[in-house]
């Protein structure tokens, strides 16, 4: 099989199932593709390009380790052969976008300082009118925040312009009422009382300092081995609004305990 830089991690996983193993040695940032959850939400999602650069090391590094599983180097594979690969055509509802129609929002510098653009977001899709299209610009695709949209009736379309630019475009369908992406993150008012019930059967990870998306894929991956009888326990810089959402689906139940700016515990345990 032929392969790119721009070849999916699914592809590569579905033509040789030992790629897993092989692609796991490359970094430890790989491992959490062991987990059959991340690994759909993923691998689909992701090029050699794209996790060479989530693992540290070089699309070269793909190739010479999966070449003795008789994968073999497209050399006529240009670089402008790539993007097009990588860039879609804009849908419909892009291209016919008028520029006052368009609501961009660059949060690449936010993110690199540690702060967290989901309250100016929220505003923002609060305050689209019927046609405008909202353009968040980052540096990754963010799927927590498509997937809720798309519940809530709004279009997507992800462009990866560049290693350190994709465009996420937003477009409201109908008359829906934008979710309330900050609801329910306030301080659990029997945080103690469930924490005394779990606190000899405690699950802890510490996932302040991963970057975005990292944080709830961790957090995910841990779940998929916790027991039913333990709680998981998770430090973090922030309430992690997108989680609560997945967790509801994945019928979890959480408590929240925010200490101060930077500081926020979770507790995540089965609802059973």
């Amino acid at each position: 099989m032929l392969i790119n830089a721009q070849t999916k991690i699914a592809v590569l996983l579905k033509h040789h199932p030992e790629a897993l193993d092989t692609i796991i040695k490359l970094s430890p940032d790989f491992k959490k593709l062991r987990n059959p959850i991340l690994r759909k939400l993923m691998a689909g999602r992701t090029s050699i390009s794209m996790a060479s650069k989530i693992g540290g090391c070089k699309p070269e590094d793909f190739f010479k380790a999966l070449a003795p599983l008789g994968f073999e180097i497209d050399n006529n594979h240009s670089s402008a052969d790539e993007e097009m690969q990588v860039r879609k055509p804009l849908p419909d509802f892009v291209k016919s976008i008028k520029p006052e129609q368009l609501i961009p929002f660059d949060v690449r510098e936010m993110l690199a300082s540690g702060n967290d653009p989901l309250k100016m977001i929220q505003q923002k899709v609060k305050a689209l009118k019927q046609g405008e299209v909202l353009q968040i610009i980052n540096t990754f695709e963010p799927v927590p925040l498509i997937k809720l949209l798309e519940k809530q009736g709004f279009k997507s379309h992800v462009d990866f312009i560049s290693s350190n630019q994709v465009d996420t475009y937003f477009f409201k369908t109908g008359n829906e009422v934008a979710p309330d992406l900050e609801a329910e993150v306030t301080s659990s008012g029997d945080w103690e009382q469930i924490m005394k019930h779990y606190e000899n059967n405690l699950v802890e990870i510490d996932v302040r300092h991963l970057e975005m998306p990292m944080p709830m894929m961790t957090i995910l991956e841990a779940l998929e081995t916790l027991p039913d009888d333990k709680a998981l326990y998770v430090n973090h810089k922030r309430i992690p609004v997108f989680l609560l959402t997945e967790l509801k689906e994945r019928n979890f139940e959480y408590r929240i305990k925010e200490v101060q700016e930077g500081e926020v515990y979770l507790l995540i345990f089965k609802n059973i």
